[in-house]
């Protein structure tokens, strides 16, 4: 069965996937990028365990959102993809969704703690913490585990898309970060940032186990990004820098 995606997402999501190694997010295939046309009832992921050096379209795979039914491609999916469809159904404000082990996020969700708001950095992507999930019952671990990896992902957010746009980052505990966006490139982007302050919070927090800056500080800096009072960038033009 073929399925007729909108125009340009397939080649998104492949970019975005090429990205991950590029921008030294993943060691050999841990990580993946898909994205949804919600029109068509389907979302396009990358297949299990084919490197990235060797992924083209053709080895993308469809999948229909409502059950998670491959419809398009040869290749198995990924298999964080019931992972994915959980999110996708969770949340309509998500139009891609990015899974990585990098290091720093990973150690945050290893050690079973959110990343705090230690900063403007932090606090210019994520309007507060990016959460941890609790542990996985071993009833969750024996059926529909992957599944059940967004549910709890799902549950901490108590299905509120408005908290899922204000920090579009989990992680889930003992595993890594999860991270949203409205396409599937901005998902990428986030799981970039979302690193970066990993990083930044754990050589913080090796320096001075201090509390979050001031209250206004992190709003003024979230709100001049984000809402109808944001006045950050250009339209029409791809951020390279801050």
């Amino acid at each position: 069965m073929t399925t007729t995606v909108r125009d340009g997402l397939r080649q998104e999501v492949l970019e975005a996937n090429l990205a991950i190694p590029q921008v030294g997010l993943a060691t050999l295939t841990w990580g993946n990028v898909s994205g949804i046309d919600r029109e068509a009832g389907v979302f396009v992921i990358k297949p299990s365990g084919v490197p990235y050096a060797d992924l083209t379209l053709d080895h993308l795979v469809t999948v229909r959102l409502s059950d998670g039914a491959v419809v398009e491609g040869d290749l198995r999916p990924s298999t964080d993809t019931e992972t994915h469809r959980c999110l996708y159904l969770a949340f309509p404000s998500i139009g891609g969704v990015t899974h990585t082990h990098s290091t720093h996020a990973v150690a945050f969700a290893q050690a079973r703690r959110d990343i705090p708001v230690l900063g403007t950095t932090h606090a210019d992507t994520f309007n507060g913490p990016i959460p941890c999930t609790p542990d996985l019952t071993a009833e969750q671990c024996a059926k529909d585990y992957e599944y059940n990896t967004g549910r709890v992902i799902v549950d901490m957010l108590k299905e509120d898309d408005e908290k899922a746009v204000e920090v579009p980052a989990a992680l889930v505990a003992n595993h890594g970060p999860f991270t949203w966006g409205a396409t599937a490139r901005k998902s990428l982007e986030h799981a970039i940032i979302c690193e970066a302050v990993a990083d930044m919070a754990i050589q913080t927090l090796a320096l001075i186990p201090g509390g979050p800056p001031p209250r206004h500080l992190l709003d003024r800096h979230y709100t001049r990004k984000h809402g109808s009072d944001a006045y950050y960038g250009n339209p029409d033009v791809t951020p390279v820098a801050r």
